[in-house]
This record gives structure tokens, C-alpha cells and sequence, in this order.
């Protein structure tokens, strides 16, 4: 149950990567999210960049910042995010996921998926961050379960945040100034909301065969999967409410979920 320590949850569409360097509304509310969350002591990201084969949390003491991404203006490429990490933590995540096996990465680091939204939450990077890998060759119900055991870590200060996108068809994004949002996107996003605040967990971990737009809005998992990582992670009497939401270039949500503890 929850105490008095315990941390929110958090899922983040993390849209375009130009809004880690461009004013926008989005990063003013990634800011004020950082401003107004009880701080903790780490942070655990499942980033929907980090989409492999197997299960592996980064275990080094200085993650790097990843620039996965290109045909971008130079100064995204400058960017550096350089939290340190948290190997003892990466330990403990691999020992309380058991008999999965976690591998311990020394590789990887932190990606675009992390580092544009926590530079705007957490501009002094002076949290610890690790990230959990999605396991690619899992089905939906085995990220929504991983999201169960990773729930504990809320009572143990460390903030988890999913960061994706409940919508993202590349191959339908209009770039441009007040580009209308697609009809099926919009509906999607308000279905996922609507299944949000019910409670109804199940179509949204069976999305595929919960709503004729799917498809379309997540051509491919890697962007969906971090909400059900959250969804997992919830507890008891959390409190629902989405710091953004709508769609952004006609075809990205930037729905994002913050689950907080009764009386925070």
C-alpha cells in the first residue's frame, strides 16, 4: 500500500525531438512537473528508444548521452544530459526482477526518449537516471506485468517514468504550423484517456484488438509499450490526471499520465 514516501508514476509522450531545445508548451509543462514532484532519489526511464532483445537496466556510473536521431539541426546534437548513474540501484532492480534475467548494461546510456524530457524537469541533472530496456520479443501482457514489479520502487523514492507516445505514425507526421490533427487520432487519444480514467486496463494491454485505430497509431510497439509499464506500477488509490494532451504534427500524442498518491 502507499506511505508517505511514496513516489508518482509518470508516462510522458515525448513528441518531436525538437521540443527539448524549442520553446513550446509541452517542455513548459515537463518543467513545471519537475518543479512541483517530490524529489527523488532516482529516477528509473523506460524509454521507448531503448527497444532490444532481452531485458537490461544501464549499471554505469556515468551513462552517456545518446543522439538516436538524425537530419536534426546541430545544436540537438550538442546537447548533453550527464546525470550520473546508479549501479547499486541497477543491482538491486536485476536481484527484485528475478528469474528474469536483467542484464547489468555498461553500453547503452540515456536516450533522446530520456534526456528531452528530463532536461526540462531536471535542468541541473543532478538526479540519478537509469534506464530498463523493452524486451522486443515480448507480448504486451509481459510489460504491463514487469510495471507491476517495478511498482515497489515507487516506495523506495525512485520516480518511473514511461516515455513514448500512445499515437506515433511517422509515415503520417505533417511538419508545420497549426497542422491539423488526423480524425483517428484524436479519437484514439481520447479512448486511451477514457480507459485511463475507468481503470480498464485490459483493452489497453490488448490494444491491438481494442480499437480499430491501433494500427494505425502504433505502427510498431516500441512507443506504446512504456504507458504499460506505468499502468502496472499503479497502486491503491493513485490519483489519474494527464499534465498534456493532444495531438502534435498531426499524427504524435503527447498524452502524458501522472499517477500520484492520495493526500500528495
Amino acid at each position: 500500500m502507499p506511505n508517505a514516501h511514496t513516489m508518482p508514476a509518470l508516462f510522458l509522450g515525448h513528441g518531436n525531438p525538437m521540443l527539448a531545445i524549442e520553446p513550446n508548451h509541452f517542455a513548459d509543462s515537463w518543467r513545471q512537473l519537475g518543479q512541483q514532484l517530490p524529489r527523488p532519489r532516482a529516477i528509473l526511464m523506460i524509454s521507448a528508444h531503448w527497444y532490444a532483445r532481452g531485458t537490461g537496466v544501464t549499471a554505469m556510473a556515468q551513462p552517456r548521452t545518446i543522439h538516436d536521431f538524425c537530419g536534426f539541426p546541430q545544436a540537438l546534437f550538442e546537447v548533453q544530459y550527464p546525470a550520473r548513474g546508479d549501479p547499486q540501484l541497477a543491482k538491486q532492480i536485476q536481484q527484485s526482477l528475478a528469474p528474469l534475467p536483467v542484464a547489468l548494461d555498461q553500453a547503452w546510456g540515456l536516450d533522446h526518449g530520456c534526456w528531452a524530457v528530463l532536461k526540462h524537469m531536471y535542468p541541473a541533472a543532478d538526479i540519478p537516471v537509469l534506464q530498463l530496456s523493452i524486451d522486443a520479443g515480448q507480448p504486451p501482457a509481459f510489460h504491463y506485468l514487469l510495471g507491476k514489479q517495478l511498482a515497489a520502487l515507487r516506495q523506495q523514492n525512485v520516480l518511473l517514468i514511461g516515455s513514448g507516445n500512445v499515437v506515433h505514425n511517422l509515415g503520417m507526421v505533417e511538419f508545420g504550423n497549426d497542422v491539423p490533427a488526423l480524425p483517428w487520432a484524436i479519437e484514439y487519444e481520447l479512448w486511451v484517456k477514457l480507459q485511463i480514467q475507468q481503470g480498464n486496463h485490459a483493452p489497453l494491454i490488448d490494444y491491438l484488438n481494442s480499437h480499430l485505430a491501433a494500427h494505425l497509431a502504433s505502427p510498431s510497439p516500441d512507443h506504446y509499450l512504456p504507458l504499460l509499464y506505468v499502468l502496472g506500477a499503479q497502486l491503491p488509490g493513485d490519483v489519474v490526471s494527464f499534465p498534456t494532451e493532444g495531438i502534435d504534427l498531426a499524427a504524435i500524442s503527447m498524452l502524458s499520465l501522472l499517477l500520484t498518491p492520495q493526500g500528495q
